[in-house]
């Protein structure tokens, strides 16, 4: 499966961003979908997961309650709607796919390429 991630951009804090990122090749629904992020200087870290159906979603404690992970798998897009942004969301945020559980970042071997979210405070 394919990814290409958008909707990045820059925001003041407290704001909001909604981004996407459109699938294509095999069909996204039998696939759990995920976003992950990499601050400057720092490893990427899991942000949140949604199970195929999108029944079933999971989320980094950091975007607790501020973030909310959804999916259509009629359009194979996987949506991270971001409300009160910190200027500690500042990152390159990457969606991926994954064949295994969707609770385990592990699991997430298909990567899309990144959208850059900048929040300024």
């Amino acid at each position: 499966v394919q990814l290409q991630a958008c909707g990045g951009g820059l925001v003041q804090a407290g704001g909001s961003l909604r981004l996407s990122c459109a699938t294509s090749g095999r069909s996204f629904s039998s696939y759990a979908g995920g976003w992950f992020r990499q601050a400057p200087g720092k490893e990427r870290e899991f942000v949140a997961a949604i199970s195929w159906n999108g029944a079933s979603t999971t989320y980094a404690d950091s975007v607790k309650g501020r973030f909310t992970i959804s999916r259509d798998n009629a359009e194979n897009t996987v949506y991270l709607q971001m409300n009160s942004l910190k200027p500690e969301d500042t990152a390159v945020y990457y969606c991926a796919a994954s064949g295994a559980y969707f609770s385990d970042p592990r699991g997430f071997d298909s990567w899309g390429q990144g959208t850059l979210v900048t929040v300024s405070s």
